[in-house]
């Protein structure tokens, strides 16, 4: 999800519509074991026309529910962090099931866990530890979301010398070094990328990258409680955690 809250923007998450479902099956070999880790969190169920309930979205954090709708955040596997979906209810009946804040947290430490770990540095040298790392777009100082225009991600949108673009997954990224716009990238294949970040827009915009801390809200209304804009940035080391557990 985005700022500003629910309060300030009705809209600011995707839309789900009944009966629609959508199966990812590039991902569907890991999603089992991936969801069985998570226990039973808060499911909701949808009322079918033959009277017979059917788990609709299981693992979530429901998070405000109206007349209309219900807001919820899960884990989009394929991109490896959370988001926010509003799903409207329409005709069908629906009954959402709550887990105790105690599942709550383990679904909240297996999100961190799955997601792009990294320590992030900030000009004045300040550092810290985000998990579920994204990237994401905002009017220039302000408050608000370009959501319908630019997507948030987990790449990195890269223009070179010669005038070639990419987008460099973070799975692939092991060191982000920062002079304003211009970037040094190390590849965990051990390559290593002069180039200058390319902003996916021609609308004025700042590049944030955002993520949850240690202290981060179960039931925070957002996807994140952490975020440093690019041009404050000095430098993001990425899997740092994940690599630290390996090496045990």
């Amino acid at each position: 999800m985005r700022e500003p809250t629910f309060p300030l923007n009705p809209n600011p998450v995707p839309t789900l519509r009944f009966p629609r479902i959508v199966t990812l099956l590039v991902i569907a070999g890991a999603l089992v074991p991936f969801s069985a880790r998570w226990g039973r969190a808060d499911t909701i169920f949808q009322r079918t026309p033959q009277g017979t309930e059917q788990i609709l979205r299981r693992n979530t954090i429901v998070i405000k529910e109206d007349p209309n709708s219900i807001f919820y955040k899960h884990f989009e596997l394929k991109e490896r962090r959370v988001v926010m979906v509003r799903l409207e209810k329409g005709s069908f009946r629906v009954r959402v099931e709550k887990s105790n804040s105690a599942v709550r947290e383990q679904i909240v430490a297996n999100w961190k866990r799955f997601g792009h770990t990294a320590e992030v540095t900030d000009i004045d040298g300040n550092h810290k530890q985000l998990f579920s790392l994204y990237l994401d777009f905002y009017p220039p100082g302000g408050r608000g979301s370009l959501h319908y225009t630019i997507p948030p991600r987990t790449t990195l949108p890269v223009r070179f010398a010669d005038g070639g673009m990419d987008e460099i997954d973070f799975s692939d990224i092991k060191l982000i070094e920062f002079q304003g716009f211009r970037m040094r990238i190390q590849l965990n294949s051990g390559a290593s990328l002069d180039c200058e970040f390319r902003m996916p827009t021609d609308q004025p915009a700042e590049a944030r990258f955002l993520g949850m801390t240690d202290a981060y809200p179960v039931d925070s209304e957002e996807v994140f409680d952490f975020f440093l804009p690019l041009e404050k940035l000095k430098e993001i080391k990425l899997g740092r955690e994940r690599r630290r557990r390996r090496r045990r």
